[in-house]
């Protein structure tokens, strides 16, 4: 696809808007993939030949600038935003760690993401898209803008210096179920080395809690001591009886569906097809728009 001067012109806001996020313009240089010479540039508002197609295309995806015309989406405070903006609230400003265990498609996922893009130190991290242990810690360095490549000792060292003389920091750990074993050690790892200096908060369907119980029951190594580090205990948000789980979906998908479906259109009718599931209620009303 052709990146065209509006297409930059709305990454480059998007990039000064993250700016605020990081302590300095080499740290976020390093986040966002480009050199120093390059971030300077495009600084100055120059968006022309100052990067290739390839290298906006990466930015847009980590700033969540749509590529293409998509739905707007506007935040509903719904139970589960409310709920998870405060836990990870409280996580940050008491350093205190927590898992989140809880059905799909019900906007944790979109709640974390809106939630790094207002508090500094904040970091989202998709560990279905990093599952080794290698990819997790570097792309967490790199979302810190600590430097990523070299030696993997020197980026995790590195990693633990920067994390510890900084002001409240934050890493969200989303899809955390799918982590391969030796990058959940190394979770515990990185958490004892950033001890009362960091809040980890993971999240996750119900199999999170599911292959954590497990892996206790087969005393694995490092599971136990794991979950003790996030609290001991699991969250959710979502009641356990069907028909209050069946009210609370529904409840959810109308105030969503009331500042994001378009006007003229049957809102229960939306609703009902969405079944109560975010996803499926974004889908429902990108058709609509796209008619």
């Amino acid at each position: 696809m052709e990146i065209t001067n509006e297409l930059k012109s709305r990454i480059l806001e998007a990039i000064k808007a993250d700016r605020d996020n990081y302590s300095t313009d080499n740290k976020h240089a390093v986040a966002l993939g480009i050199n120093n010479s390059v971030y300077n540039v495009l600084k100055k508002g120059k968006i022309d030949r100052v990067i290739s197609d390839a290298n906006w295309v990466c930015i847009a995806r980590r700033l969540g600038v749509a590529l293409k015309k998509e739905v707007e989406w506007i935040p509903a405070e719904t139970p589960t935003f409310a709920f998870i903006t405060e836990q990870l609230e409280t996580c940050q400003n008491s350093g205190v760690s927590a898992i989140l265990c809880d059905m799909a498609n019900i906007g944790k996922t979109f709640t974390a993401k809106i939630y790094v893009k207002k508090h500094r130190n904040a970091i989202y991290v998709d560990c279905s898209q990093v599952k080794s242990k290698q990819k997790l810690i570097r792309f967490i360095a790199k979302e810190f803008g600590v430097n990523y490549n070299g030696r993997y000792a020197d980026v995790y060292e590195d990693l633990v210096s920067y994390i510890r003389i900084l002001d409240t920091p934050l890493v969200i750990l989303d899809e955390a179920g799918d982590l391969q074993y030796e990058a959940f050690l190394e979770l515990k790892a990185l958490w004892n080395a950033t001890e009362r200096c960091c809040a980890w908060y993971m999240m996750g369907a119900d199999g999170l809690q599911e292959k954590i119980n497990r892996s206790i029951e087969c005393k694995k190594v490092g599971y136990t001591e794991m979950l003790s580090r996030y609290g001991d205990k699991y969250s959710k948000v979502v009641p356990d009886g069907a028909e209050d789980r069946k009210e609370f979906l529904m409840a959810q998908a109308i105030a969503v569906a009331q500042l994001n479906a378009p006007e003229g259109y049957n809102l229960m009718e939306i609703v009902n097809r969405s079944g109560g599931s975010l996803r499926r209620l974004f889908t429902e009303i990108e058709k609509i728009r796209k008619a």
